[in-house]
């Protein structure tokens, strides 16, 4: 399963505020090595000039302090971030990104999981209205990781927006998917079953499995 970054949340402005002059963050210093800190510097620096929340960016280091990687290999994990950061803004709001910190970072968290840029403005527009980009976006991301095709995750999960649902009722869908998995659907399946229901509105309990996760009938 991709490495995923669903739940990081953001520090505030003095980490803006360190980037944008250039200045080593002292939460890298003595926690990767120098030639990372200058490296990751450089990109939160460019980052934050981009008007791109930059916290992503700082724990990815950290992470990769923490477990010994290589030095290049940490690096190059930040500019992947960073570039999946700069797709999702991009895709929320077009060249100058305006889009909510929180939304952009769900935003890369889908890419990373799997979805196209075209996907998540589409997941966002649909979202748009409810004020729930975030959650929807965070929900698509979450549903490929757990296996259902970005195309099918999209579709669910819009659909569940047209159908009136809430922004909870958007979050609950992965686990709905787990759910039915559990009793024998593949991810794929889950995913088309729940969303034949979605016209009718959030299900009240778990959805039916699809026809091909039930098995033959039993003759009388």
């Amino acid at each position: 399963m991709k490495s995923l970054i669903l739940g990081l949340a953001l520090s505030g402005s003095a980490a803006l505020s360190l980037a944008a002059q250039g200045t080593p963050s002292p939460r890298l210093e003595g926690r990767v090595p120098p030639d990372v800190v200058r490296a990751v510097t450089a990109i939160v620096d460019s980052a934050s000039h981009a008007g791109l929340p930059v916290e992503l960016l700082l724990r990815k280091a950290l992470e990769g302090g923490a477990k010994g990687i290589p030095n290049d290999r940490i690096i190059g994990a930040v500019r992947v971030v960073s570039g999946q950061l700069a797709a999702a803004a991009k895709a929320l709001d077009g060249p100058a990104p305006k889009a909510e910190p929180e939304a952009i970072e769900a935003g890369a968290f889908a890419i990373n999981a799997g979805l196209s840029p075209d996907q998540v403005h589409s997941v966002a527009q649909a979202a748009r209205a409810s004020n729930s980009q975030a959650g929807a976006l965070r929900t698509a991301g979450t549903l490929v990781a757990i296996g259902v095709p970005p195309g099918r995750a999209v579709a669910l999960v819009e659909g569940r927006i047209r159908a009136g649902g809430s922004a909870a009722d958007v979050l609950q869908l992965p686990q709905q998917v787990q759910s039915a998995v559990g009793r024998g659907a593949t991810p794929a399946q889950a995913a088309e079953g729940l969303g034949k229901g979605a016209g009718q509105g959030p299900p009240a309990g778990h959805p039916d499995l699809p026809p091909k996760a039930q098995g033959k009938p039993r003759r009388p």
